[in-house]
Formats: C-alpha cells, structure tokens, sequence
C-alpha cells in the first residue's frame, strides 16, 4: 500500500518533554504523577506509590470505581475501570518483572466480575449504574451486553498476571465462542482486547492462527487509523507501543514513522497532548490531557525520538 501525502515528510517535530512533563505534573492524577516516574525515570521505588494509587479507587466489592476512567464520574464499580486498572497493572508486571504486587491489590477482583458477568462469563462495558452520574456520551446509558470488549481483555491480564480465578476459564470460554463468528471483531478496540486475550491463551497453535489472521485485517475495521488523519481512530501506536511489541510487525515501517511524526508534531504549546473526544467536564478533559500526554511520551521515548 502506498502512503498518502502526510506530514511526515520534512524535519520531524521536536519534543518539549520539560513541558510535557510538567503538564502531567500539574494537571494529571497522582496515578498517572506516579507512573511517570516509573515509565519515564525508570524510578521503580515509585511502585508502591501507584499501587497506592490504584487502591484508592478499590471498592468494598472487589471492583474499582471512582472514575478511574475519566469519561465516567461514578463512584460505583464497573468493569470499565477493572480494565483501566489491569491495563496499568499488566504493564507495570512487565517493567518491573514481578506480578506479585498485582495480585495482591486485584484480590477480590474476580469474584467481582464473576458478579457482574452474563451469557456465560462475559462482562459488559459499563453497568446500569453509570447512568445516574456525568458521563461521556460514549458510554450511554450502561445498556450494552457482554462483549469481547473488555471482556477478552480482562481475561487476558489476568492470565497474563498469572491470576487463577473461576471467572477467567468461563470468561475465556465465552471469548472463543464469540470468535467463533465470523463478525466478532468489528471495530479496533474490540480487536485490542482481543489480541492481549490471544497473546496469553494456552493454546498456542489455535491463539496464534488467531492473532495473525486478526492483524491482517486490523485496517479494514472501524476506529482504526493505518495513516494519519483527522477525527477519533486507534493507531498503530497504540496497537505497538513498543518496537519490541509482537504487535509491530503488522505495520509497515512507513506507516510507523509516519504515525511518529505526526504525534510528535501534535504536542500543544502547554506541553500536553489533545483528545479528540468530548469528556464529561473539564475535571475529565484535564485528566485525560494528563494520560494521553503521559502515553505519547511512552511512546516516543520507546522509538527513541527523544
């Protein structure tokens, strides 16, 4: 495929990561404050502190609320902010090498989903209860059925952290069933849930014909940006944030570098990254400011263009 005319032709942006970082610390969370020292100092004495963090937004149920994930203002648990958590949590295990720590905050967790699950272990996004507080549009009214999104996800971490639960061998089960059809995955967040279910499943043979013949059509499917462009879409950044990712060989290395120059030459004057959607507030929009800022300096110190 050839590329379309961009702007990566020309001197790469450079990046203000003084001013970015100062954004994160001023406007982000403690969370993301915190991360930044690991991720980006390679600090880990920050460990116990983002874990600290994170436990903050534990509830009683064994779920995580709290609007851990900006977009919902809720104090209730939802799965949604299950995901956020294990998504922080199976990266953390993988920079510090020990998972320990991750189990031990997520106990309770698995009883929790199993709770919350329907259609034979699968999750929903987001519960009814979403509902009665700010939101963004997004997310709607908590009505949706189980899906692969989070669902294959969750799944994923867990087993990725090494976490034995019931719930995980029915979630998976639902996993495959719904793969089994031929419109499962339909969009790029599904297919990003659906890869980390696929890069920890036990049956290698099976979960590996899966993950390629998935990354062979990812630019087919909606919300997915193999170039460059305006509006809302998942990258291939966010698919390989890494160039170490098992996830980049399905990018060209022109659509790679293509996708750097432009999030290098995104960085606003305050030193943040913008979103492209509407959060429910400026709490929200500050917040989410914070962690995809904190994102695309990941990924741009991972590629070395900084």
């Amino acid at each position: 495929m050839s590329s379309p005319t961009n702007s990566s032709a020309g001197t790469p942006a450079t990046v203000d990561v003084g001013r970015a970082r100062a954004f994160v610390g001023s406007e982000g969370r403690i969370l993301e404050r915190r991360l930044a020292q690991v991720h980006l100092d390679d600090d880990l004495s920050a460990v116990p502190a983002v874990l600290a963090a994170l436990r903050a937004h534990r509830n009683p149920d064994g779920g995580f609320g709290h609007a851990l994930e900006p977009d919902a203002r809720t104090p209730d648990s939802q799965p949604l902010f299950a995901d956020f958590a294990l998504d922080v949590l199976d990266d953390l295990a993988a920079t510090t090498k020990d998972p320990g720590p991750a189990r031990d905050l997520l106990a309770g967790t698995g009883d929790y989903l199993a709770g919350v699950a329907t259609d034979g272990g699968g999750v929903p996004i987001v519960l009814p209860t979403v509902a009665a507080h700010a939101r963004a549009e997004h997310w709607g009214a908590g009505e949706d059925p189980a899906g692969l999104n989070p669902t294959a996800a969750l799944a994923g971490r867990f087993r990725a952290l090494g976490i034995d639960h019931p719930w995980v061998e029915a979630a998976a089960a639902f996993c495959w069933r719904q793969l089994d059809r031929p419109d499962a995955v339909t969009d790029a967040h599904t297919a990003l849930c659906v890869l980390r279910f696929l890069e920890t499943d036990p049956d290698r043979g099976r979960a590996e014909r899966a993950h390629d013949a998935l990354g062979a059509r990812l630019g087919e499917l909606a919300l997915f940006q193999l170039w460059p462009g305006s509006g809302y879409g998942l990258t291939p950044l966010q698919f390989a944030p890494r160039p170490d990712s098992p996830r980049r060989r399905f990018f060209p290395d022109d659509t790679v570098q293509a996708h750097l120059d432009a999030l290098a030459a995104a960085q606003q004057p305050d030193g943040s990254w913008p979103i492209s959607w509407d959060a429910p507030g400026e709490t929200a929009t500050r917040e989410w400011r914070a962690i995809v800022t904190l994102g695309a300096l990941r990924v741009l110190r991972a590629y070395r263009r900084y």
